[in-house]
């Protein structure tokens, strides 16, 4: 790990101008490339102490060795000079889209003598007119079938076309009219170039002069009494409109536009783009990336911008590019983009209407794209195991741990405040163990103590049951013996196994089996206060981790430093996973605590009574069962509630009738949690 003071550039040496910088490792291999309005301002953040760098950036100046620079004369230079730099050198710390190749286009050869329609993968070549991408190769195919009735495009290959103008015949398409033929000289070379041209700019989104031409022409047929060739005019219409309907309408005026929207977490990020031309939706394509450098919305924007249009030209940039956060830098970005257009770029974010709409949208097929990465990652066994063995090496334990606890705790504002522990097994959730608490004891947010209460009941409750399973196997419980309760055969040769009572699945009931790692939501506190409540019960075969969010952070227990996993790490990943759910887990069941709370208080038919009082009385009293009891002069005793008042809720309550029995909403009484994973 290198010093980044040993290769600091002098002061002054620096130009306070516009330009690239790269990072070289101590092999001269570039291991990122910045750009900047100032060199000298961008450069000096990356030399400050170490402590106050995010940890990727720590870790790319620390491996770095050393730093150079190129000044330009403009911002949008250093934008094109950047994506030329990570074109070339791949740089490992920067943000790289991993666009999928398997997005089909439809392409046009106009570099060939006689162009070609056809589908086309991979990376566009110079001279080709590209449209989509394509959801599917079979779209584009049934799409190029209704257009050859009207363009008679050429679409052999290389080799068929050789043969057919060496037999001097042409294909089956060229039998049936859905080519041209030029192999056999049915046609110039210029007029099917004309005849790939039209296609073209039909496909571009100039529709409606060309249709309005078909019709006129159907007309002039059907008026001069050429009924065969106005009914093929007019089965070309209809042609032409069936390939239109296959793309959804979305804008009513025609605009060409496309829209970029993202997903992140703290990890990976995925990017939608959707490509609008002459208001239809004609394309969409998607991205995922490792989250390698400190980057946010915006950043990520821009990255996306360079990879979509860093080598189109012409009308392949739109006039109207929709984001949702602008670059940093969002004036030079935008100049970049109408150079490589040739005109004037709109770069926005929608705010109502049509486009707010449709971004909302794309917004969530980037959700769902990263949903399906995530899912995807999650099922593949290989990867699974990769993840386990990751974490017991990062976090010193004996073997892989198949089974991980997570717990978190959720309140608002130090009211309600209740906690979730979810179970995860061989890497994938078990959500019938699920569990979920009610905290009590004490009020406030607290969450160290909170989680030393939930942890310590837990495994509380792990030790009665294994003491009530140790007393069935020996036979004190109901005269049962373990095998025959259980199932189990013993091999050959050996004891038999002893076994307490066990679920469907052949696992022991509710809290009798241990986990080999609890993972808290939390740093050093809160993993301090899980691994104080294990020492209490005697418990020391149960390790413990706890998973900062801010900079997803690993803590251990007497640990002043956290273990930093890599941000591809499959383990870090899985911690990513069990701990993102327990606070799903959590925030939902305390949600649904406080509605019920207030939907359900008898208090809402008293009269002149508004929910801040409501909630003095219920916090003082405890309870709506003891308000209930209460008598006036001890109402008015609660701050704000005058001899008046006090009358009218005592009342109110006395004409009600308790409908169900009372809950402690103040001090939050427990709820015992039940055998099938959820709370009663």
């Amino acid at each position: 790990m290198a010093d980044p003071s040993t290769y600091r550039p002098k002061p002054g040496q620096i130009p306070d101008s516009p330009g690239v910088y790269k990072f070289r490792d101590e092999h001269r291999r570039v291991i990122y490339v910045g750009k900047a309005k100032s060199l000298r301002q961008r450069l000096a953040n990356y030399f400050q102490p170490l402590t106050s760098l995010h940890p990727r950036t720590a870790t790319m100046v620390t491996t770095a060795a050393s730093v150079e620079w190129t000044v330009v004369s403009t911002e949008v230079e250093a934008l094109q000079l950047e994506y030329s730099w990570i074109k070339e050198f791949d740089p490992r710390f920067n943000v790289k889209y991993r666009d999928d190749k398997s997005y089909p286009y439809l392409a046009v050869t106009l570099n060939e003598e006689f162009p070609r329609v056809q589908v086309m993968r991979g990376a566009k070549k110079k001279g080709v007119r590209y449209f989509g991408p394509y959801g599917h190769a079979w779209a584009i195919r049934e799409t190029v079938d209704l257009m050859l009735r009207v363009f008679p495009v050429r679409t052999c290959s290389a080799g068929v076309f050789k043969r057919s103008a060496q037999i001097g015949r042409p294909c089956l398409l060229g039998y049936i009219g859905k080519c041209a033929a030029p192999c056999v000289g049915r046609v110039t070379p210029e007029e099917h170039r004309e005849l790939a041209e039209d296609f073209c700019d039909f496909m571009a989104g100039r529709t409606g002069t060309y249709i309005r031409r078909l019709e006129k022409q159907m007309g002039d047929a059907a008026e001069e009494m050429e009924y065969e060739r106005a009914a093929r005019l007019r089965d070309d219409i209809g042609a032409l409109r069936r390939a239109l309907e296959k793309n959804a309408v979305v804008f009513t005026d025609a605009t060409d536009a496309d829209l970029i929207a993202v997903a992140e977490d703290e990890l990976e990020a995925a990017v939608q783009i959707f490509h609008v031309r002459g208001g239809r939706v004609r394309g969409q394509r998607g991205w995922v990336t490792d989250k390698v450098e400190a980057v946010d919305t915006a950043g990520l924007v821009e990255h996306a911008l360079q990879q979509l249009y860093g080598e189109e030209t012409g009308d392949s940039v739109p006039k109207e590019v929709l984001v949702p956060a602008l670059p940093e830098d969002a004036e030079s970005v935008g100049a970049w983009l109408a150079g490589r257009r040739g005109s004037q770029v709109s770069l926005r974010i929608p705010q109502r209407g049509d486009k707010k709409d449709l971004m909302a949208t794309v917004a969530r097929n980037a959700q769902q794209a990263l949903a399906l990465h995530k899912t995807k990652r999650a099922s593949d066994l290989t990867t699974r195991s990769r993840a386990l063995e990751e974490i017991a090496q990062a976090l010193d334990l004996d073997s892989a741990p198949l089974r991980i606890e997570c717990f978190d705790i959720s309140h608002l504002q130090g009211e309600d405040v209740v906690a979730s522990m979810v179970v995860f097994e061989d890497g994938l959730a078990r959500k019938s163990e699920y569990r979920r608490f009610q905290i009590k004891g004490f009020e406030g947010q607290d969450d160290v103590r909170s989680m030393h209460e939930v942890i310590t009941r837990r495994f509380k409750r792990y030790l009665a049951e294994s003491a009530r399973l140790g007393e069935w196997a020996d036979g004190e419980e109901d005269g049962e013996s373990g095998p025959a309760s259980s199932g189990e055969v013993p091999a050959p040769g050996e004891a038999p196994v002893e076994t307490g009572p066990r679920t469907e699945d052949g696992r022991p009931k509710r809290f009798a089996y241990p986990p080999q790692l609890v993972v808290v939501d939390g740093g050093q506190p809160q993993v301090a206060a899980a691994k104080r409540a294990l020492d209490e019960l005697g418990i020391d075969d149960v390790a413990v981790c706890g998973l900062a969010k801010r900079l997803e952070e690993v803590w251990l227990p007497d640990d002043d430093d956290p273990v930093v996993l890599p941000r591809s790490s499959e383990g870090l990943y899985l911690l990513q996973r069990v701990r993102d759910e327990a606070h799903r887990f959590a925030i939902t069941y305390q949600r649904a605590k406080r509605t019920k709370r207030f939907k359900a208080s008898p208090l809402d038919a008293v009269p002149g009574l508004g929910e801040s009082r409501k909630q003095a009385l219920v916090k003082h009293f405890g309870s709506v069962k003891r308000l209930r009891s209460a008598t006036i002069e001890q109402i008015c005793e609660v701050p704000g509630i005058g001899r008046k008042t006090a009358e009218t809720v005592a009342a109110a309550l006395a004409r009600t009738a308790p409908a169900a029995p009372a809950v402690n909403t103040a001090t939050g009484e427990i709820i015992e949690e039940d055998d099938g994973g959820s709370a009663k």
